[in-house]
C-alpha cells in the first residue's frame, strides 16, 4: 500500500471519520474531496502539455529561410576599419562580413568561396 498504510489503518481512518463528521456529511466531504483531486489532475496535465509545446515549438528568432530576417543596414564604417566586399553577404542570415572571411560573423555559416 502507498505511505506504508495497511488495510487496518484505513478501517480505523473510515471509523475516525464517521465520528467526527457523521455518515451524512461524509459523502459530501468524498465529492469535494474528489473533485479537488480531478481539478488538480487536470491542471497538472495542461501545465504539462504546455511546457511540453514550449519546448517542441520552434524557435520565432532563428529565420527558417532567409527571407525571414530583414536585409542588413549600410552603415558607414570608421576610416581604417575593414569593410565588407561587395556581394560578401552571408547566404543564410544576409549580413556584411569582411572581404578575407570564411564564416559569417553573425550565425557562423560558411561564407562561398
Amino acid at each position: 500500500m502507498p505511505f506504508g498504510i495497511q488495510p487496518l489503518h484505513l478501517v480505523v481512518i473510515v471509523i475516525v471519520a464517521l465520528i467526527i463528521f457523521g455518515p451524512s456529511r461524509l459523502p459530501e466531504i468524498g465529492r469535494g474531496l474528489g473533485k479537488a483531486l480531478n481539478e488538480f489532475r487536470q491542471g497538472t496535465k495542461e501545465m504539462t502539455e504546455g511546457f511540453r509545446d514550449e519546448v517542441t515549438k520552434p524557435n520565432a528568432e532563428t529565420p527558417t529561410t532567409p527571407a525571414a530576417q530583414p536585409a542588413p543596414p549600410i552603415a558607414s564604417a570608421a576610416p581604417g576599419a575593414a569593410q565588407p566586399a561587395a556581394g560578401n553577404f552571408c547566404p543564410q542570415c544576409g549580413t556584411a562580413n569582411p572581404a578575407d572571411a570564411r564564416f559569417c560573423k553573425a550565425c557562423g555559416s560558411k561564407l562561398a568561396d
